[in-house]
Parts: C-alpha cells; structure tokens; sequence
C-alpha cells in the first residue's frame, strides 16, 4: 500500500475527529483540542498530494467528510434520515470513484506513453 493513501486515511479521520468537535466541544480546552486536530489534518493532507493527484485526494478528503458528517447528524445527533441525503451521498461515493478511475487510467497511459 502506498505511503500517501495512509495520509489519504489519516486526514479523513482527522476531518471527522474535528466536525465531531465543532458539534460538542464547549469549553476553551475543548477548542484547543479541535484547533490541534485541524492543524495536524493539514499536516497530512499536503503530504497524501505528494505522490496522488490533488483532485483524487481532495475528491476523497471532502466526499469522506460530507459522507461522514451526514451519518454523524444523523446517528448520533438525531437528524431526519430521507431518500433525497441517500441519493445525494450515493452521488458523492460515484464521483469520488469515478475521478479515482480517471485518475488511475490518465497514470497508465503516461506510463504507456513513457515506455
């Protein structure tokens, strides 16, 4: 497995760790914690764009955080669950494929092209 696909999953769960916290934190040190969560995303979103395509990885890190922010409303802060926030995630999951296949068929053909 690539090194930056472990970034990849290390932002995206630094991204909910801190939606998470904008919804409970409500205290100072609560928001020192969450301030410290979103500057190490930071930390790793830049390194996964090192080797991956910055649309992929950015595709993955806003999909995985509005998908997860939904389910969050959702299951643990008792927000309505309708057909429409179904649909419009399954939206969200295609494009996130999709652009990772366009991706993966753009490097092979440079790899062909290069050969």
């Amino acid at each position: 497995m690539n090194k930056s696909w472990i970034y990849v999953a290390l932002t995206c769960l630094f991204e909910l760790m801190w939606v998470y916290g904008f919804n409970v934190a409500d205290s100072w040190w609560q928001w020192a914690i969450i301030i410290g969560i979103i500057l190490t995303d930071f930390h790793f979103l830049p390194k996964a764009c090192q080797s991956l395509p910055t649309g992929t990885v950015y595709a993955i890190f806003s999909g995985v955080g509005t998908i997860g922010t939904v389910l969050m409303d959702v299951f643990l802060f008792g927000q309505s669950f309708s057909g429409a926030k179904i649909l419009f995630v399954v939206i969200i999951i295609l494009g996130v494929i999709g652009l990772n296949l366009a991706d993966n068929q753009q490097e092979k053909a440079a790899l062909k092209g290069s050969a």
